[in-house]
């Protein structure tokens, strides 16, 4: 098989599994036990912690390790809205992860009003538009940093300027950013996810600003500061912040595959094109044949891709960033997507042309 679908997940490196399987049976113990054998399993757990902190850029208080980064999203954003005084409205995209449309979609249950932003034609946010949507009741801004689906890099230091000076609390999903970019600190809760890296699934972490007095989401719970319950998983966490450790960006490798790719694509697809972007998350068009009937051609000759976000793989939402930068329905079902990763190379790259030029 080809893999070209790193953008849904990604094998876990040696190392990671190394790490995984020696601590699984060396260290057993629960973290938060009192003997010994617990203590030993706090103490990599803690320098576990102490990696995704230094990753971040953040103080390791802030770090609570999460079962993925559905979840983190979940906590994350739920927490921030319910810890705000100054009212009940949000701001984000039409072009976010499942995970923050439900956590959204709670929240306007519960009497949130939730304004929703286009992408721009480049993929962007217009930061202009952000700041005309903010109210005197703006509690919370939430934007991803990297979309999933084509790639663009969202400016998230500028929409952070601008949730300081109005004093909005501002999280961003990190999740397909995290190691690849320069990460902010002048947020209030970031999200990542193992699994993206190298690292194992189910597993994931959020920095919670720790100066926040944040309402546990089920109070009673003792774990990860209150925020959130269930014994860690030791031997994903220490694996996580083994593959945050070996972790090399090929950003320049992804900028010759995609320029390759773009290069030898048959002319009935078109690459979607950002004013900034992620180079190893390809999104392509292809005029007159549906996204889903591309990805089961490479799938019978041995090449695996998605059409979206593999959350959203069962509804037409995995196309929401093509549909949000006003392509239409039509359009956005002939999407699919492309993505790199290590082991990607340029014979990879022909096969999957020739079986494009075939459908």
């Amino acid at each position: 098989m080809i893999y070209l679908d790193y953008a849904a997940t990604s094998p876990m490196t040696p190392k990671a599994l190394e790490a995984y399987y020696e601590i699984a049976k060396r260290y057993y113990g629960n973290s938060a036990s009192l003997h010994d054998v617990g203590g030993q399993a706090n103490y990599f757990v803690e320098q576990a912690r102490a990696v995704v902190a230094k990753s971040l850029g953040v103080n390791s208080d802030g770090v609570i390790f999460t079962g993925s980064g559905t979840e983190g999203n979940l906590i994350a954003i739920l927490s921030l809205a319910l810890a705000s005084n100054k009212g009940k409205h949000i701001i984000s995209s039409q072009a976010e992860h499942t995970s923050v449309y439900a956590a959204l979609n709670t929240l306007e249950k519960m009497g949130f009003v939730i304004t929703k932003l286009p992408l721009q034609q480049d993929g962007c946010i217009d930061v202009e538009q952000l700041q005309e949507a903010i109210r005197e009741d703006t509690a919370l801004i939430t934007i991803q940093h990297v979309n999933s689906e084509i790639g663009s890099i969202q400016p998230v230091e500028k929409i952070a300027e601008v949730a300081k000076k109005s004093n909005i609390h501002f999280h961003v999903d990190c999740v397909q950013s995290f190691c690849k970019l320069p990460l902010i600190q002048e947020v209030d809760a970031i999200t990542v996810s193992a699994h993206k890296i190298g690292g194992p699934k189910g597993c994931g972490a959020i920095y919670m600003n720790p100066k926040l007095r944040v309402p546990a989401l089920t109070p009673g719970v003792t774990h990860e500061r209150g925020l959130r319950g269930g014994t860690l998983d030791t031997p994903a966490i220490i694996a996580f912040a083994t593959a945050i450790d070996e972790y090399h960006d090929n950003r320049q490798h992804y900028v010759m595959l995609r320029r390759y790719l773009k290069q030898i694509l048959p002319e009935t697809c078109q690459l979607v094109e950002c004013k900034d972007q992620l180079p190893n998350i390809c999104g392509i068009l292809m005029k007159k044949v549906e996204g889903q009937y591309v990805l089961l051609k490479l799938n019978e000759a041995g090449i695996c891709i998605s059409t979206g976000s593999a959350c959203d793989i069962h509804s037409e939402s995995g196309v929401k960033a093509i549909l949000s930068m006003g392509y239409s329905m039509e359009a956005a079902r002939q999407f699919f997507r492309i993505s790199f990763g290590p082991a990607t190379t340029f014979e990879e790259i022909d096969q999957l042309k020739l079986v494009l030029s075939t459908i």
